[in-house]
């Protein structure tokens, strides 16, 4: 067979694929209105970032320390102080959901501040483990600043004190939302490569014509390839406009180069769309092979991909898993090239281990579809 008829016969596939694409309004409602409602999704409802957490102050000492302290709080931008009162009434309020926290200033509290000691109870809602962390630390920090400008008032020695300046880098305002939302594309990646490719050889075995497809002189590595091209299109189109909305309807920085987006998308498309034509290729069956694709693919994206969980706060035996999920090695590059810019020594090591990936998918996907056909 001649390069020409083998040219036109791939074209013809790669259209046929294509058409079938645009004719299911399924795979363009996954390709491009879940990206959207997961975008949105990220970057108005999922908010990881601390708002002021209603706390009450019991105040037990009437002295000017205590009302010092207790102003600071109320004027802190982390805290919504919205009572205070005897340690009943604000016990009651926590265990009714009002208030999150209580800040003790205990009777003697001046007296003992002016001797140069001093102490305050923090209480937080520990059904709240985060909201209660968040808390603690930023009431300490409260009392921290506290302390240390009536320190410096009564510095007698004449020298300054010793400050501290805070700075947060590539995300000075903590916007949880600078990370959530790349994340979000790589979910979104997932879904496209991963999802609808799981469906594709499955579907022709449902509907009887994988026989008819491989009577053309195609190959095992044309024929997936006539698969996987127009999948891999589609996932890019849809990066791309997730990628349009979050800079501009969110805000989200991108401070890197579009050719090296493409290029981190492309790296990690190759074992998504492997996986999902192994899947379709081992299953034969359209439900099943979403099923899988759900719990081997989309389920690991989100929860051990280090997207929204730290790996490093994980059990050991699961970080050892997550060196099995090839989206584990898609979010560092992903949020790199987002909130960092161009940082090669991150995107290449990452990029090599998901093509390790993508060569292993293809070639199980290959010998699988071999053997089933046969």
């Amino acid at each position: 067979m001649t390069l020409s008829v083998k040219l036109r016969c791939l074209n013809a596939m790669i259209i046929k694929e294509s058409v079938q694409i645009v004719r299911d309004p399924s795979t363009l409602l996954i390709a491009f209105i879940l990206p959207l409602l997961l975008i949105f999704m990220f970057g108005y409802c999922v908010n990881l970032d601390t708002p002021q957490s209603p706390i009450g102050i019991a105040q037990q000492d009437d002295s000017e320390a205590a009302k010092s302290l207790a102003a600071a709080f109320q004027a802190s931008k982390w805290f919504d102080v919205r009572t205070s009162g005897t340690m009943n009434e604000l016990s009651e309020k926590m265990v009714a959901g009002e208030i999150r926290g209580i800040i003790v200033i205990p009777d003697g509290f001046g007296r003992r501040t002016a001797g140069g000691g001093g102490d305050v109870l923090i209480l937080a809602d520990g059904s709240m483990p985060n909201t209660a962390s968040f808390i603690s630390a930023y009431a300490e920090g409260v009392r921290a600043t506290w302390e240390a400008a009536r320190t410096g008032n009564r510095n007698k020695v004449g020298l300054a004190p010793i400050s501290t300046t805070m700075r947060f880098w590539y995300n000075p305002e903590l916007k949880s939302r600078n990370f959530l939302v790349p994340g979000a594309i790589a979910v979104v990646m997932t879904m496209v490569g991963t999802l609808l490719t799981s469906l594709v050889i499955a579907r022709e075995w449902e509907r009887g014509t994988l026989e008819s497809i491989m009577a053309t002189p195609l190959t095992m590595p044309e024929f997936i390839a006539t698969k996987v091209i127009p999948y891999f299109l589609l996932a890019i189109i849809s990066m791309t406009l997730c990628t349009a909305i979050s800079s501009s309807i969110f805000g989200v920085p991108f401070r890197g180069s579009f050719i090296a987006l493409i290029l981190i998308a492309s790296a990690f498309l190759l074992p998504a769309l492997g996986q999902g034509i192994l899947i379709s290729a081992a299953t034969k069956n359209q439900f099943v092979a979403t099923q899988v694709a759900l719990l081997t693919a989309f389920l690991p994206t989100v929860l051990l991909s280090g997207f929204l969980f730290e790996i490093s706060s994980m059990p050991t035996a699961i970080q050892y898993i997550t060196f099995l999920v090839p989206s584990r090695y898609l979010i560092p590059p992903l949020q790199t090239v987002f909130i960092v810019g161009d940082d090669w020594s991150v995107f290449l090591p990452n990029m090599l281990k998901l093509l390790g990936f993508g060569v292993v998918f293809f070639a199980a996907a290959v010998r699988v579809t071999k053997r089933k056909i046969a």
